[in-house]
């Protein structure tokens, strides 16, 4: 949501730097028609003198004019450069964010890393404790066949309790692999936000 806010943002301050830069080309090409306009109606020489009258009117006009079409450029300027803060400062704080998310989902995977491996000990431990029993068993059961039945109920709780440690250690795959699927999609959207830092800081 915050990279689709971040391309609209962006989309948005694109759209305005284009409409500045065509109202600002559209007041240069006004001004420049005006100046065409004035050369083409210049006076003939028996009307010289007339234009030299009128000549510091006309001058203060056209400076009025270029002082008018400067200050709304200026001040559309402005506009855009406050809203290109604004913008920018909002990309920052959410960057922010998410490299704080990433930093826990991290510390999240890392600890259900810690607790998969204590696990998988513990469940080959059990493994070697039940093949044992079952050698021991092997050896054992011609020569102590009324024992065999204790052996099997505990050869079947050790096989239940791997059981229930191998459900544990899915569970805790799974975990583990969604910790991992948030963790790529906040480097996907940080690298986006990134990206997109560089391009505002570049114009």
């Amino acid at each position: 949501q915050d990279v689709d806010h971040a391309t609209l943002s962006r989309l948005e301050l694109e759209r305005k730097v284009e409409l500045l830069m065509d109202e600002i080309g559209f007041l240069k090409k006004l001004h420049e028609e005006e100046l065409r306009d004035l050369e083409v109606s210049a006076p003939s020489p028996a009307g010289l003198a007339e234009v030299e009258v009128c000549k510091p009117e006309l001058t203060a006009a056209l400076r009025e004019i270029r002082t008018q079409y400067e200050s709304i450029a200026v001040k559309n300027l402005q506009e855009a450069e406050e809203w290109y803060k604004s913008k920018f400062a909002d990309l920052s704080d959410a960057a922010n964010r998410n490299h704080e998310a990433l930093r826990l989902a991290k510390q999240e995977m890392n600890e259900s890393r810690r607790q998969i491996q204590s696990l998988t000990c513990e469940v080959d431990g059990l493994k070697g404790v039940n093949e044992a029993l079952q050698r021991q068993m092997r050896e054992m059961e011609d020569e102590f066949g009324e024992e065999i039945g204790n052996y099997q109920d505990v050869v079947g709780r050790l096989e239940q309790e791997i059981q229930h440690m191998k459900e544990e250690m899915a569970r805790h795959l799974r975990e583990y692999q969604d910790l991992l699927n948030v963790k790529m999609a906040l480097d996907i959207e940080i690298a986006t936000y990134r990206k997109l830092l560089e391009g505002e800081e570049s114009r």
